[in-house]
């Protein structure tokens, strides 16, 4: 035995990562190579003879790679490329005659195939027949000229301005469950009966820091034009004097009246940013209002409309006490590089 060679075995012995198979066999060895017999060396690690005598051998045929696992042929295929490719072809091309998408069940049946063996082939190449997400492209033709200035306004605001993401979360529903609201329980959801009563709407109107995170948020009976510019003068009071104002919002009617008009024209320090039309993803706020949904709204119960204004109101007030912004990463380039590979792949898949 070369120093090399003990250098490593006593290595595999000590290494934690070590398989614990492959420490054993080391100490065999070592201790074959100390003098003892396969006895003894049996006797000292609590193995059988035969273990002690095959891997004593291996050594010596094989040196260190003898102590290595060999790779196991495994069960032979039982599938062939062939079945392999029509599922994903049934798959990809044809729908069964009685459903809009092929399940593992039914593909198994149409092929020939176990429904594991369907489930494994889909999950090789990322084949999800049951689900379906939406999509929609912007027809705006400033759609690259309004994409490169909200991002740019997001990437790199202006000094001494602040920029405000706008936006209306409008008919926002008082609803209220037909029985109580039942608690969870250890191995037990909570319960609620799926019918309930509505008691009214309410329309959010707000405005996301771009920096700090903080929004100001006010409630409306009613989603028109007088109500978006009672809110422009809300951020009027509310934002520093000093500081101009820039407001990312959508293309909404509401926003282009004569009268927002002439009262933006009247106050300068406001300069809008529309995002294009279909695009409101570009609109920061709008993952503001996601959070609201999730963690306020969607299980909320409201007797009455004063009731959810109250429960919106203390929970603006619960986020204004620890604001959380939202980080813009992505420049417009790779926006736009995005959008472009997607129109290639729709316009390949309809060939």
């Amino acid at each position: 035995m070369s120093d090399g060679e003990r250098a490593q075995l006593e290595a595999w012995t000590r290494r934690r990562t070590s398989a614990q198979a492959l420490a054993q066999r080391s100490r065999i060895v070592l201790l074959a190579a100390e003098g003892l017999r396969n006895t003894e060396i049996a006797e000292r690690l609590a193995i059988s003879r035969a273990t002690a005598a095959i891997w004593r051998a291996r050594f010596a045929e094989h040196r260190l790679d003898g102590l290595l696992d060999e790779p196991r042929p495994g069960r032979p295929r039982t599938i062939t490329d062939e079945q392999v490719e029509e599922v994903i072809v049934r798959t990809l091309e044809t729908t069964p005659k009685d459903a809009t998408h092929w399940s593992t069940r039914s593909m198994a049946r149409e092929v020939g195939l176990t429904q594991s063996a369907v489930l494994r082939i889909w999950k090789a190449f990322g084949l999800q027949p049951h689900r379906r997400e939406t999509w929609k492209l912007s027809k705006d033709p400033q759609f690259i000229a309004k994409v490169r200035d909200v991002v740019g306004l997001y990437l790199d605001p202006p000094e001494r301005a602040v920029v405000l993401c706008v936006d209306e979360k409008s008919q926002i529903q008082a609803l209220d469950r037909t029985a109580p609201i039942l608690p969870m329980l250890p191995g037990t959801p909570q319960r609620a009966t799926h019918d309930y009563r509505r008691a009214g709407t309410s329309s959010l109107y707000a405005a996301l820091d771009l920096t700090t995170g903080k929004v100001i948020g006010r409630l409306h009976g009613r989603h028109r034009a007088i109500e978006f510019k009672q809110f422009l003068q809300t951020i009027d009071r509310e934002v520093p004097s000093e500081l101009d104002v820039h407001v990312v919002l959508d293309n909404s009617s509401t926003h282009k009246t004569p009268a927002i008009q002439r009262w933006l024209a009247a106050h300068q320090r406001f300069v809008l940013h529309f995002t294009p039309t279909s695009s409101s993803w570009l609109n920061l706020v709008e993952r503001w209002f996601a959070e609201l949904t999730t963690k306020k709204l969607r299980r909320g119960a409201h007797r009455s409309v004063r009731a959810l204004n109250a429960d919106i109101r203390a929970w603006i007030d619960t986020w204004n006490d620890d604001p959380r912004p939202f980080v813009w990463t992505k420049t417009a380039e790779q926006i736009l590089d995005s959008i472009a590979r997607y129109c290639e792949r729709i316009n390949e898949s309809r060939h």
